[in-house]
């Protein structure tokens, strides 16, 4: 019966103060309901009932104090929810620095990556304008070919050319001979002319 009562008085008490406000209130209800029952002289039904109600009253303080334990425990537990919130984002922004360094990395590889290319397609097109190893090989063999042909025109060129020196000192040689030869004649006619002509006077 006295369990139902304080059920009931529990009841009573949650339904007019549900928020768990006012325990200051009900501990100094309960040390003034304590002191007033240790100091009545009533009868025994009345100091039970009083019991009952110091009970009731105690029971409420007990309840807001577990109900502000468990708001004190969730707090608690809503920090650290919180923290590892915070230093998950603290992770998350330095991993995107650390992809934001990255990618600026890659965007300045991209770029040089791009310049070298076109470096390499102007190179290219300026390879293109020249013809290639093989074309360049036929040219210089064709090259070697002829300067072997100037070459022997050239030696045969020479050989002419010392033949002709030659036949011609030899034609001068024979000139001079010649020359020499009617000189000799003329000054030989001239000197039997100049003979013969005091044997006419003689006669």
């Amino acid at each position: 019966m006295g369990a139902v009562t304080d059920d009931e008085v529990i009841r009573k008490r949650l339904l007019i103060d549900g928020d768990g406000a006012g325990d200051d209130r009900r501990i100094n209800l309960l040390l003034k309901s304590f002191t007033k029952w240790c100091n009545s002289p009533g009868t025994p039904e009345e100091g039970f009932t009083q019991y009952q109600r110091m009970l009731g009253i105690l029971a409420q303080c007990e309840f807001s104090m577990g109900k502000t334990l468990m708001v004190y425990d969730m707090n608690l537990r809503e920090m650290e929810n919180y923290e590892k919130i915070y230093s998950n984002i603290e992770q998350n922004i330095t991993s995107a620095h650390e992809k934001i360094a990255e990618c600026k990395k890659e965007i300045q590889r991209a770029k040089r990556i791009r310049k070298n290319r076109q470096e390499y397609d102007a190179l290219a097109k300026v390879i293109q304008q020249h013809p290639d190893r093989h074309e360049t090989l036929k040219q210089l063999e064709a090259l070697d070919k002829e300067l072997q042909q100037l070459s022997h025109i050239k030696e045969n060129v020479d050989a002419k050319l010392e033949l002709r020196k030659k036949q011609f000192h030899v034609l001068l040689s024979t000139i001079q001979e010649l020359q020499q030869t009617l000189e000799n004649d003329e000054k030989s006619d001239n000197d039997d002319n100049s003979q013969e002509s005091p044997a006419e006077n003689g006669e």
